[in-house]
């Protein structure tokens, strides 16, 4: 009968029902930690050596594999997914000074020509998709510098 004269009442009652029930639970683990605290003080050993050495290693350990766990999941929630992820692809890039690079970008069947600054990219061209010459498999390492050759053969 209350509920439709007085709903501000009843949101105001279960606000404050919840509130009780998170200061208990609040409470009861507040207490349950005191408790073992309060145990595990009693039992102190002397500290030793090697199991401060193995603690220090283990937490390490739990940190380096938090940050390698954390970088995979960010790795997977970045990356593309379903038909976004062929729908662009860098065909080449080079510096064209100590920040700015030329980048080649295919967007279905056209190459977008990119200038990127920091902070800028800039459209140059358009052109249509063009065959790509893949370097060969075999391919011989380039040939030494001649200045590095007499460094080499002096060992």
């Amino acid at each position: 009968m209350l509920a439709p004269i007085f709903p501000p009442l009843l949101r105001h009652r279960a606000v404050m029902r919840f509130q009780v029930r998170m200061r208990k639970l609040i409470t009861f683990f507040v207490t349950g930690f005191l408790l073992a605290a309060d145990l595990s003080a009693q039992a102190v050993a002397p500290p030793s050596v090697s199991g401060g050495l193995a603690q220090m290693l283990l937490g390490l350990g739990g940190v380096l594999a938090l940050l390698v766990g954390s970088l995979w999941l960010l790795k997977k929630l970045t990356a593309p997914r379903g038909a976004a992820a062929g729908l662009m692809r860098v065909v080449a890039a080079t510096a064209v000074g100590g920040r700015e690079r030329v980048v080649i970008v295919e967007v279905g069947s056209t190459w977008l020509v990119l200038g990127v600054a920091p902070g800028h990219v800039s459209a140059l061209a358009e052109i249509p998709r063009q065959p790509v010459s893949e370097p060969p498999s075999g391919a011989a390492a380039p040939p030494v510098p001649g200045w590095l050759q007499p460094l080499m053969k002096r060992r």
